[in-house]
């Protein structure tokens, strides 16, 4: 008996629901992407980030290519993602809102080199765009990683259309 030939057939394509729910499955952090054009600050909640190389040190970052943040990144170029902590809900909701007050309230730093730096954030990089690609509905940046930063904390976890925490399992070195 032959195997199948799957070569010469075409899949059926995934429809956006059916792609949504599957992916959901995978747990991810969850950032706030920043930067800075012409004076003012500009925001976006993402978990699309991942690190790309340790040599160089470099990031990705997915976002839509209908977002304000995106385009002022492709403008200037750089980009700050702030991680955050299993406290910052609150701020991701805000941050995935659309609107100009999203900055209200929030105590902010001043990066090396990108910004403006969330204050309150578990962890900070501060990034210089290498390349940006258009990839479906998104535009996917790779940049260098130029500043690093991390304080103690747990991270904010999405999964499956929620915010919650990372429970770790103990670690069998420590016992």
């Amino acid at each position: 008996m032959n195997p199948p030939d799957h070569q010469n057939e075409q899949p059926r394509r995934l429809t956006p629901d059916e792609f949504r729910n599957v992916i959901g499955h995978f747990a991810s952090g969850v950032t706030v992407i920043t930067t800075t054009l012409d004076g003012r600050p500009y925001g976006t909640t993402a978990s699309a980030v991942t690190s790309l190389s340790l040599e160089p040190p470099m990031v990705l970052v997915a976002l839509n290519q209908s977002s304000a943040t995106g385009r002022a990144i492709a403008q200037v170029g750089t980009f700050a993602i702030n991680v955050l902590g299993e406290d910052h809900r609150e701020i991701a909701v805000r941050f995935a809102r659309k609107g100009d007050d999203k900055f209200d309230g929030i105590e902010l730093a001043e990066g090396q080199y990108a910004g403006p730096l969330l204050a309150d954030a578990l962890a900070h990089v501060e990034c210089r765009v290498t390349e940006q690609v258009v990839a479906g509905t998104h535009v996917v940046f790779i940049a260098e990683a130029l500043v690093a930063t991390a304080r103690p904390g747990a991270p904010l976890a999405y999964f499956r259309g929620q915010f919650g925490r990372l429970e770790l399992a103990p670690d069998p070195r420590d016992a």
